[in-house]
């Protein structure tokens, strides 16, 4: 029966300072890998000095091995602690309680090893010769150890019921469980110190704690796998050289076979840190992407209060300059009425841009709301149509509706939105072009009508001044105009398209453009689904 203790005591020890090594060489600079190494040595040493103890042939050897494995008792509620707020990152308010610890644990240390008043002797119980005897002190480090176990376990717990986010719920849940049942199967050898007649039979549970950390890494990336999987790797690689290094038979054998194992070290050790400059640079990009996030949300929030509180008094001013035209306060003389019209121009113009900020700053924190309702397309392109005829009419261009030969259902759409994404296309063909005209299609697709209408493609041909590749490229971006619209409307700011993108993408459809060069005119095409 002694047998099976002295297993789970060497299996003990081979995990817990197997992990404690993968761990901290994953990254040495890290605290929470420091200390999770650190409670992971302690475990290590408990165990050595619970199999040396085991295997003693006399009184007096056992007591001392059982001094050793004391060493290692009194400090894994510690690193244990120590290990816990740092992953909860609750260092700084767990200060006191932290120093408290090692003060405890400082002082037990020579009263454990040079005194009998925490372990008094040794007596035969069950299976066991050497069965330690507690001391008058022992039953207070009983009771820190509990402690600070009891309260680590009620810090995780509070933490696995706060947290919203699953992948860090999940690493807490692990360590939780790994290191509750670690802890609850090791206490069963405090039974017989008791003189409870209960066997240490949870001694092998100490490993489960490995196995969830394990599985912790695995899953959830507690530490990180690469660096430890490349780790392992060259340390299974280097014994595996080291030990064909050992077997060498000729000094020629031992000299290349050593250039060989250094070589590999060298190779090795730059492997390794490559890995460990990689997942830095990625952290780093992840923090710097959560912060220009964060910028950006700002942003948008900023935006949407300014344009609130801009648009309110631009209205305002439209009404006053528009009864000011009218003559509700007294006629104007022609010398005056000139300028109010360009002011009233003027502040329509800023009126758009405000409607355009407000719409992105709606549409990139998702709160537009799309209004669903069946509507014939053909009737809402016509009402484009109408409203931009005088102006297409003042530079003499040809604006024109091509009905298909069999009309298009009526089909869900958002006809407000719609109408948006055409008088943007339609407007921005009329400034662009100085002569012409500007051609709307309007068709099924499939164009063969014995199969149902899946979409509706909405084709807008202008013979205006085309765009180049590098022009079609950005051309749906926010604030991105092409050189040719900078020359010929300098009032334009770039957001009409991409807000009719967003609007087309509401409704499950594609917007994209086509142009042969400058001078050549350009094609816009919307495909909206019939549905």
């Amino acid at each position: 029966m002694i047998l099976f203790f002295t297993i789970s005591a060497v299996i003990n020890v081979i995990t817990s300072i197997s992990l404690a090594i993968f761990v901290y060489f994953q990254n040495p600079e890290k605290k929470l890998n420091r200390y999770f190494s650190l409670f992971a040595i302690s475990v290590a040493f408990w165990s050595m000095g619970y199999f040396a103890w085991q295997t003693a042939r006399d009184a007096e050897t056992a007591l001392i091995w059982l001094r050793v494995l004391m060493l290692g008792a009194i400090f894994i509620p510690i690193f244990y602690f120590h290990f816990v707020v740092t992953l909860l990152k609750l260092s700084q308010k767990m200060r006191a309680l932290l120093v408290g610890g090692y003060v405890f644990a400082l002082i037990f240390i020579p009263l454990t090893f040079f005194t009998d008043s925490v372990i008094s002797g040794v007596t035969s119980r069950l299976w066991f010769p050497f069965w330690p005897q507690p001391g008058i002190l022992f039953h207070i480090f009983l009771l820190g150890f509990f402690a600070y176990t009891a309260y680590s376990w009620y810090l995780l717990i509070r933490a696995i019921q706060s947290t919203t986010d699953h992948n860090r719920k999940t690493q807490i849940l692990y360590v939780f469980w790994g290191t509750l049942i670690g802890f609850l199967g090791g206490s069963t050898n405090y039974f017989l110190w008791y003189d409870i007649s209960i066997p240490p039979i949870g001694n092998f549970a100490v490993a489960i704690y490995v196995a969830m950390i394990g599985l912790a890494i695995l899953k959830t990336q507690l530490f990180d796998i690469r660096i430890l999987l490349t780790q392992l790797l060259v340390g299974v690689l280097s014994v595996l050289l080291f030990i064909n290094l050992i077997l060498s038979e000729t000094t020629f054998e031992y000299f290349w076979k050593g250039s060989m194992l250094l070589a590999f070290l060298g190779a090795g050790y730059l492997l390794v840190k490559s890995v460990m400059n990689e997942i830095k640079i990625r952290e780093d990009l992840e923090r710097a992407y959560v912060k220009v996030k964060e910028l950006d949300e700002a942003k948008s929030e900023f935006v949407s209060i300014a344009s609130h509180q801009l648009r309110t008094p631009l209205t305002a001013i439209k009404g006053y300059i528009s009864m000011l035209i009218e003559g509700t306060y007294g006629k104007l003389l022609p010398r005056q009425k000139k300028p109010m019209e360009n002011m009233y121009r003027s502040n329509e113009r800023l009126i758009t841009l405000v409607n355009d900020l407000l719409n992105i700053s709606r549409i990139e924190s998702g709160r537009v709301k799309m209004e669903w309702q069946k509507a014939k397309l053909q009737e809402v392109i016509q009402e484009v149509i109408d409203e931009l005829q005088i102006k297409a009419k003042q530079k003499r261009l040809k604006l024109v509706l091509q009905q298909p030969k069999l009309p298009l259902p009526s089909f869900n759409m958002d006809p407000v939105k719609v109408r948006n994404i055409v008088l943007n296309i339609i407007d921005n063909a009329i400034r662009y072009t100085r002569k012409g005209s500007i051609i709307l299609t309007l068709s099924s697709q499939p164009a063969n009508r014995t199969f149902a209408t899946k979409n509706a493609l909405i084709t807008i041909k202008d013979t205006g001044e085309g765009m180049s590749k590098e022009e079609l490229r950005h051309l749906f971006e926010s604030f991105s105009r092409g050189k040719t619209g900078t020359k010929m409307w300098t009032e334009g700011t770039g957001l009409g398209l991409y807000i009719a993108k967003q609007y087309v993408q509401m409704h499950k459809g594609r917007i994209w453009a086509k142009s042969p060069g400058k001078g050549k005119g350009s094609t816009f095409f919307v495909e909206l689904p019939v549905q």
